[in-house]
């Protein structure tokens, strides 16, 4: 009788496990090696965004101590335009987005002045810009007509270091690093360029060291990561990201980076991106995770 009771369990334990895999099968990617991180531009990567006028190439930044460039990379890790920020430092970049901005048919480039890693900075920024498009003519611009978004966290004084932008409302979210748990805070648009804002607290998720985040681009999937995991949510139906991030998340497989902090979804939503800093003793690749 033991034995027949212990064989139920058994089968009951393997039933839960098929019916947990289909509820998680939204979540199943599979990722591959794409490119080898080799050059020194981007040693200190730690934001990387699709492009929108540009297909199937990527944004990406280096963070503190760099200059106030962004790059348009291929999916090889070849360097296809510089674009640099006249007039700008890089004090702590931290991540990127690309999206809707003021005007309708356009795209936009936000980059996140966000990092904070001692707490004491009063006031973030985000630099927005007319997405650019390759041309044969250049290799590398200047960009000296942006906006400035001047914002504080309603609370206190923290390092940030994952901003991403709702495609349907232009609403603005940024995430804390260091703390357990993290909260996530909101600047509502319009937001303006030239008044110093509040980025309201939202919610907290029972994580700690997120350092990147991507909504996909029909905005119904959310992707976050810190240093070990990547972390997933799915609305199978028109829903704010409040709601969604209010869902359990989904864990997703990761293959473990040297100093993984960005990440990205691909434009067609196929899957997504994630690229890591350099290591002297470690090697760095651009991953795309295809959706199984």
């Amino acid at each position: 009788m033991k034995n027949f009771f212990f064989g139920v369990l058994i089968l009951l334990a393997c039933c839960s496990d098929t019916k947990k895999m289909d509820e998680t099968a939204d979540a199943e990617f599979i990722p591959t090696k794409l490119a080898e991180l080799k050059g020194k531009t981007l040693g200190e990567v730690s934001g990387l965004a699709a492009s929108i006028n540009n297909p199937e190439m990527l944004w990406a930044h280096n963070d503190s101590g760099n200059g106030a460039e962004i790059f348009l990379i291929d999916q090889n890790l070849n360097i296809i335009l510089t674009c640099t920020l006249t007039g700008v430092e890089n004090r702590d970049w931290e991540d990127i987005t690309v999206g809707p901005g003021p005007e309708p048919g356009k795209q936009y480039v936000y980059v996140a002045d966000i990092g904070d890693n001692d707490a004491k900075h009063k006031f973030k920024f985000i630099y927005r810009f007319e997405e650019p498009t390759i041309t044969q003519e250049s290799k590398e611009i200047k960009i000296s007509s942006f906006d400035k978004i001047t914002f504080q966290l309603s609370d206190t004084k923290k390092d940030t270091e994952s901003l991403f932008i709702n495609p349907k409302t232009k609403d603005l979210y940024v995430v804390s690093k260091r703390e357990d748990p993290v909260y996530v805070y909101e600047l509502k648009y319009p937001y303006s360029t030239t008044e110093e804002l509040t980025a309201n607290k939202i919610l907290s998720l029972p994580f700690s060291k997120i350092v990147a985040a991507d909504v996909s681009p029909d905005g119904n999937e959310i992707l976050m990561k810190n240093y070990d995991k990547i972390f997933y949510w799915k609305s199978h139906a028109p829903t704010s990201i409040n709601a969604m991030l209010k869902q359990p998340a989904e864990e997703i497989p990761y293959e473990v980076e040297p100093q993984g902090e960005s990440i990205a979804w691909a434009r067609d939503g196929s899957g997504f991106f994630t690229l890591s800093e350099k290591n002297k003793d470690k090697k760095s690749y651009l991953y795309f995770y295809k959706r199984k």
